[in-house]
């Protein structure tokens, strides 16, 4: 997405530029390498002198050049070659010279800074799309400046734009010396390029996130490798040399939260390179209408304050983020348009995977075609000789990228902070998608604590926008592919190298597209469009290879998987869905501006039909921090009713441990095989876990405006009868141990990888077990969901409050079926003793208030339900007969809970 509108702004300057600044108030000291600014008296003489042509000068005025006159253009440039264009660049031998035009001097401009190449792991993908800002190149003295313009405050009328400049700041990316005097026809001025050898994408940050190593840039081994310009671009690729003086020691004692290890895919972890591509393009112009956005429908916006009065409470003006797109014929009621959204398919996509790649970009053309638009957008193959990169700012493309813990695709976007025009995108695509539905891949599988393989989250560099730039199919879609993988072969639906395999890795490309080219197209994530469908239209071929499986495709939705024996529909989006539709032509329609802004009420006022139901990131939770309100908005949930999905997600699991328990094990197979599928079954439960909890307490929410015919109210609790639901199913289904139960001889044949160095031991069931329960506990016990149950009542009126659950009852649903051993008697087992320990510990946190602001009543009740549970711990330890290990385990809980209420009460 646009990185132009983020709030905080990098400071990347180079050794040139970073000097200017902090040398700028002191009129002794110039910039290393910097030629001093003459006198004014002396400027315009020695700028007439450098003009003269050789030979022309007579008498004193020829006599000697003034000291420390910049030498002329062209005896700089001298057998240089020069390629004309929006900023012409000169060229020789290992030097290179940006020309900036006189009519260009002080005007906006877009820049950009794209990632080419770079780690191959931790966020550090080739391929990127960097920041971009509206910038300009200023003249100070004899200094250029690269300087990005503040385009987030504006003013419409003079005084409020004089009190904006003033109020907020530009920042300059970098500066350098003039090399010349300037050119005596043309006016222009000379730079040398090399002051573009700076961290403009603030790389070294991101580094440094992923390693918490000190990068830092080399410039002496940098470099200026290729140039291309047209009339309306100038790029330069460049080769950026990163590196840290020394790897430190590990700690002798291991910190109490781990550090990341050093880069693991280079030759020497000391030293990487980074290809980086630098766009300097021409504004489009005139600038594009804006369109506002509205929060019924989620289109990335660009964010503006406009100051331009105090009459409207809250200045900012949100454009949707979109292309230009206009019809080559207005009258039609369907034309070609003007200029279609062209994407390029880089030639390093595998050519088995192109036509699934281009038929998830055309897919989009069905939603156009109902605004009136043929053809809208258009898919071109790269060329394999072409001279130009697709990281440039005129190649909307397409590439793919490996990496070796990357399991995503991203489509990120820049815009023209003006208008909230899109100008370009590029979008990532990662080989896991296809090497993990060919199950090419092999995953590093986890050691002794059964954990799944992670998959590295790219990091957010400070000017991210939310939600959009991170768009990763990371950890949980490479599992849930695997997932779905393993159960199939397991039911013998999927074999190797079939046709059927081949068919699906396809699918599975062609899906990505299609919600990648969404985001590449202005679209923000949808998470509620999963439940529009019921169970019966999923389990229907017919209906899901028409409509797909969910509402829209920008939803990351699982793969339909369907029970043994069930029918089965489309296992993944076959095509975009009512919501896309929606969206697009809220963004697109052709609208004449005195109808704008009632016929997009009027397209907006359609958000209450169930088809085009919407929440973005933060209604889902997990991001900035929230923990999400409404259960039925989620990652990878499918069907009208979420709940239902994760008993059928439960069942399924449990398959698949079965089938590969009696399968044998065959002659030259992978050998780490089992093993991997066990833990499949465990990391496609480990979202669905967490989400159960939502129920409770959970709010159902509306978008709808205020005053809106037919209003649904923002808030509406979740019904009573649905959270005790969620309840029983935990209690019954997650805490019990007979879910979890697997062959000796099975557990016995999982054999790590023994060519590895680093390979895991026995996979240990209980801490895999253990990590499902610790997320529902996490929820269940939450400040969030506290507050929220005790708040429950004030949302419904008097008569419809009887029967509602409370946070008491919660705490002690709860509580009842974590320790049910303490009532019906006997041994507990290792699962359930590890289950009871984790709950203890959380009720201790609490008691403690170490757990964060628990509401006071809250506390209250967590302290009465302790005190039964120490009486109840009591009378089970002083039973006879008990094995040793649970008389300890009780003996050790009564202990810890009764300093827990003593610390409380001390507290209190």
């Amino acid at each position: 997405m646009s990185t132009s509108s983020f709030l905080p702004r990098p400071f990347p300057l180079g050794p040139i530029g970073l000097a200017a600044v902090l040398l700028s108030g002191c009129a002794s000291v110039k910039p290393p390498g910097a030629m001093a600014a003459a006198p004014a008296s002396a400027a315009a003489p020695a700028a007439a002198q450098a003009a003269a042509p050789a030979g022309a000068a007579s008498g004193a005025a020829a006599a000697r050049p003034e000291p420390g006159a910049p030498k002329p253009f062209d005896e700089v440039v001298k057998g240089a070659t020069r390629q004309d264009g929006f900023f012409p660049v000169w060229r020789k031998d290992e030097k290179t010279w940006l020309e900036i035009p006189a009519e260009r001097l002080g005007q906006p401009f877009l820049l950009s800074a794209n990632i080419a190449s770079s780690v191959g792991e931790r966020g550090l993908y080739a391929g990127s799309m960097g920041p971009s800002w509206l910038a300009t190149f200023r003249q100070v003295n004899r200094q250029l400046q690269l300087v990005a313009l503040n385009a987030e405050f504006v003013a419409r009328n003079p005084a409020m734009k004089a009190t904006v400049a003033q109020s907020f700041s530009d920042s300059l990316l970098a500066s350098a010396a003039l090399a010349s005097a300037e050119h005596p026809q043309r006016k222009s001025l000379l730079v040398d390029a090399s002051f573009l050898i700076v961290d403009l994408p603030a790389y070294s940050t991101q580094i440094e996130a992923a390693y918490r190593l000190p990068y830092g840039l080399d410039r002496a081994n940098s470099s200026i490798e290729t140039v291309r310009v047209t009339p309306d671009l100038t790029t330069l690729n460049l080769r950026m040399h990163f590196a840290t003086p020394r790897i430190p020691v590990p700690p002798l004692t291991p910190p109490p939260v781990p550090l990341p290890a050093p880069p693991a895919t280079l030759p020497d972890a000391r030293s990487l390179f980074a290809g980086f591509v630098y766009n300097f393009a021409a504004l489009p112009e005139p600038p594009m209408r804006p369109r506002e956005a509205d929060p019924r429908l989620g289109h990335f916006t660009d964010v503006v304050t406009d100051l331009s009065d105090d009459l409207k409470v809250n200045p900012r003006t949100y454009r949707v983020n979109r292309w230009r797109l206009e019809k080559a014929d207005p009258a039609a009621a369907l034309s070609e348009p003007k200029q279609p959204i062209v994407f390029w398919l880089d030639r390093n996509i595998p050519p088995v995977y192109r036509q699934a790649v281009e038929e998830g970009v055309l897919e989009w053309n069905k939603a156009f075609e109902k605004i009136g638009f043929r053809n809208a957008i258009v898919a071109k193959q790269q060329p394999d000789d072409a001279d130009w990169d697709t990281l440039d700012a005129r190649h909307a493309s397409i590439r793919w990228f490996t990496g070796a813990d990357a399991g995503f695709a991203r489509g990120p976007s820049q815009t023209d902070p003006r208008s909230g025009e899109i100008v370009d995108a590029d979008i990532m695509m990662s080989d896991v998608f296809g090497r993990g539905a060919r199950r090419v891949r092999v995953e590093t599988v986890g050691a002794l604590g059964g954990a799944a393989p992670a998959f590295a989250t790219p990091i957010a560099l400070p000017w991210s926008k939310a939600g959009g730039a991170q768009c990763d199919y990371a950890e949980a879609a490479a599992h849930e592919m695997g997932f779905a993988v393993d159960l199939l072969e397991a039911r013998g639906e999927l074999a190797p190298d079939s046709p059927e395999v081949e068919a699906f890795a396809q699918a599975v490309v062609r899906d990505t597209i299609m919600h990648e080219v969404g985001h590449a197209l202005g679209l923000k994530h949808n998470f509620k469009a999963s439940t529009v469908y019921t169970r019966a239209q999923l389990q229907d071929a017919e209906f899901t290879a028409k409509n797909g499986i969910a509402g829209s495709v920008m939803d990351y939705s699982p793969y339909n998987l369907a029970l043994a024996g069930e029918k089965r529909g489309a296992l993944v989006n076959t095509t975009i869905g009512p919501y896309d539709y929606w969206a697009i032509e809220y963004a697109y329609k052709p609208l004449e501006p005195g109808q704008e802004k009632d016929e997009l009420q009027r397209i907006a006022a359609r958000s209450s039909e169930p088809l085009l139901a919407y929440a973005d990131d933060t209604d889902a939770g997990g991001y900035g921090g929230g923990e999400g309100l409404d259960p039925l908005v989620n990652r990878f949930d499918l069907g009208s009713d979420p709940l239902e999905y994760y008993r059928r997600r439960l069942a399924l699991s449990r398959e698949l441990w079965q089938r590969v328990q009696e399968r044998q094990p065959q002659p030259g197979e992978d050998v780490t095989r089992q093993r991997r599928v066990l833990l499949s079954g465990f990391s496609a439960l480990g979202v669905s876990t967490a989400l159960v909890g939502k129920y409770v307490g959970g709010m159902q929410t509306s978008r709808d405006l205020p005053g809106a015919s037919g209003g649904r109210p923002a808030y509406q609790p979740v019904p009573p009868a649905k959270q005790r639901e969620a309840l029983r199913f935990l209690a019954d289904g997650l805490f019990a141990v007979d879910a979890f139960r697997f062959k000796p001889q099975f557990l016995a044949s999982l054999s790590p990888d023994y060519r590895e160095w680093t390979r895991g031991g026995p996979v240990s069931i209980p801490a895999a077990v253990l990590q499902l329960q610790t997320g529902a506990l996490d929820r269940l016990l939450s400040p969030g969901t506290a507050t929220r149950l005790l708040e429950l009542p004030l949302y419904l009126p008097e008569n419809e409050r009887r029967g509602i659950i409370s946070l008491d009852e919660v705490i002690g649903t709860l509580q009842k079926a974590v320790w049910s051993e303490l009532r019906r008697g006997g041994d507990i087992e290792p699962m359930r003793r590890n289950l009871q320990r984790e709950h203890l510990k959380r009720v201790q946190a609490l008691l403690t208030r170490s757990a964060g602001p628990l509401p006071a009543d809250a506390v209250s009740l967590v302290r009465l339900a302790a005190t039964g549970l120490q009486a109840e711990l009591q009378r089970a330890a002083a039973r006879p007969g008990l094995a040793v290990e649970t008389r300890a385990h009780l003996q050790d809980s009564l202990v810890l809970l009764t300093e827990a209420l003593r610390a409380s009460f001390v507290r209190g």
